[in-house]
């Protein structure tokens, strides 16, 4: 039955082959993608190479100029970034930061959610938030254990709650007390389900705000980067690593906090004594959970010599991002190019990064013979040292997939842009009764539209889906295309609601704990979050970055045909 159902919609894709304006099959191509994208009956990478076909067959783009949209240099910054990652991955330095960060914060039921949530935030912005949450749920878990493990024998309720742990899927119950947290079998069951709840849905969300705060970090703001460079060539890489990240850094540290105190308000509570500890001594299963984070740090060991290495190259690619072309001082790139800066992009930062993690050995060598003494891995066999990575593990860590939905997006943008379509123009000029409404209520209703929107499909093809409409749209009515390009990007990040919206959602929600209805009421109210900061983000520090007050002169050209 699904070969029939993939044979009847492909055969309905190829059916309009007759088709004689451009303009109406471009938009074909579009709303077909869009629907397939939304019900996902095909995979939506291969989704993404529908243009590669339907271009050529349609007579929107010959298939050589649809095929080169596929590689270009943010696919690129996406390929050398996510190298650097799975580095960080490979190595654990990310666990190892994760834990320390939490013995800093302490395991009070407030403070451990902050916990939390400022590692995950931090680690969401450099590997991916999948990773991210995978790796963060356990531990959620072994401190869960210890903070409600088992009692005296023969204590009461010890039976009860064995089996409602058994029945849960192994999870414990966190009971808030006098001193932070109580241990009794029955009582205050309700308070402990829903610190449980706070604590896995603090992770997910974490995971998919910490995102938003680098141009690697998720999907959405690398389409955004991408089809500035298609669609406004002459934009002057007004958007690059160190300008998205003054913008989007404060933004996310503003969503994260406000997001903490709504988990803290709806999970736990706003009683200092009983979230916060204030004036109470260290329980005996706060120890507990304690000790079991400096355990699992202790089992990492010291740090080898490469972990160490990847953590120095990792600072070096950040330092070469924020440091190549800052905007408000002459960079790196054009000392040492003068008048060609923009010969070297982020995307040549992240490769240059990528390529030393297969050259530079993970073993130190001879003359660093103080580090051989310290390192616990055993002596290998004489010969030379293995790389700090290796093909093998990228390939099979590395999310293959994002390339060619980036690839796809861009080949869509590229086909509604040529003067062969016109569809771009078509639209924008559709959209020009918009000039007498104030571009802040625009981008307002962007985020409604595409927070509802990406619950529902893939954040990467909700951004691809919107950017380029947004942008003729902007164009027509006089607005700076990042007004509401934008608030698009940073909203397509912003699925709370449903398990199937992000895969942060699907991980926490398949540990069997987690009911819709708890998504769906949290991460109503997250949304409203996300969408008074992304408005408050654009409308003051936003318009002094980007200049969002004028239309620029980039905005007046398009791509060459």
């Amino acid at each position: 039955p699904h070969a029939e159902a993939r044979a009847r919609l492909w055969h309905s894709a190829l059916a309009p082959i007759s088709i004689k304006t451009p303009s109406a099959a471009c938009a074909y191509v579009m709303l077909l993608m869009a629907v397939y994208w939304c019900t996902e009956v095909l995979p939506l990478a291969v989704t993404a190479l529908l243009p590669t076909v339907l271009f050529p067959l349609l007579g929107v783009m010959e298939s050589k100029d649809v095929c080169m949209q596929y590689l270009k240099d943010t696919n690129m910054l996406f390929v050398g970034g996510l190298m650097v990652a799975v580095a960080v991955e490979h190595w654990n330095l990310h666990k190892r930061i994760a834990l320390r960060v939490l013995l800093l914060v302490g395991v009070r039921p407030a403070l451990l959610m902050l916990g939390f949530m400022g590692v995950t935030a931090f680690l969401s912005m450099w590997i991916s938030n999948t990773a991210t949450t995978a790796m963060m749920v356990p531990i959620v878990q072994a401190v869960l254990d210890q903070l409600n493990g088992p009692q005296q024998p023969g204590a009461p309720g010890q039976t009860d709650r064995k089996k409602r742990q058994n029945e849960s899927g192994g999870f414990c119950f966190l009971s808030p007390g006098v001193n932070g947290v109580s241990l009794s079998g029955d009582e205050d069951e309700e308070d402990r389900r829903r610190m449980c709840k706070g604590l896995l849905l603090c992770v997910c969300y974490a995971a998919s705000i910490g995102g938003i705060a680098t141009l690697t970090g998720t999907g959405p703001n690398l389409v955004l980067t991408g089809q500035m460079s298609q669609l406004f060539p002459q934009n002057g890489d007004v958007i690059n690593f160190a300008s998205w990240f003054a913008f989007a850094f404060p933004t996310m540290l503003l969503m994260l906090t406000l997001a903490w105190f709504w988990l803290q308000f709806l999970y736990i509570g706003c009683n200092l004594r009983r979230t916060w500890g204030c004036g109470a001594a260290k329980s005996q299963k706060e120890q507990a959970a304690y000790d079991v984070i400096r355990d699992e740090l202790r089992r990492l060991g010291p740090m080898s010599y490469g972990e160490g290495s990847v953590l120095a190259l990792f600072v070096l690619l950040v330092v070469l991002w924020f440091t190549r072309d800052p905007h408000f001082m002459d960079g790196w790139a054009t000392y040492l190019f003068n008048a060609k800066a923009e010969f070297v992009t982020d995307a040549t930062v992240s490769l240059f990064v990528a390529v030393l993690l297969f050259i530079l050995p993970s073993e130190p060598p001879s003359y660093l013979c103080f580090w051989r003494g310290t390192d616990t891995e055993p002596q290998r066999p004489r010969g030379p040292a293995p790389p700090l990575l290796t093909w093998q593990v990228t390939q099979r860590k590395m999310p293959w997939n994002i390339v060619l939905l980036l690839g796809g997006g861009f080949a869509l943008a590229r086909g509604s842009e040529v003067d062969v379509s016109g569809l771009s123009r078509w639209l924008g000029d559709q959209m020009t009764p918009l000039q007498s409404i104030p571009p802040g209520a625009i981008a307002v209703v962007i985020c409604f539209l595409v927070a509802t929107f990406t619950e529902c499909a893939s954040n990467v093809a909700t951004a691809t889906l919107f950017l380029p409409i947004l942008a003729s749209m902007a164009q027509s009515i006089g607005v700076n295309p990042l007004y509401v390009m934008v608030p698009c990007t940073l909203s397509a990040s912003f699925a709370f609601m449903l398990p199937v919206a992000t895969p942060p959602n699907a991980i926490v929600f398949s540990y069997g704990f987690l009911k819709v209805s708890d998504m769906a009421k949290t991460g109503a109210v997250m949304n409203l979050i996300g969408i008074g900061c992304i408005s408050l983000a654009v409308n003051s520090w936003g318009r002094l970055l980007f200049q969002l007050d004028s239309f620029p002169s980039w905005a007046n050209a398009t791509a060459a045909v």
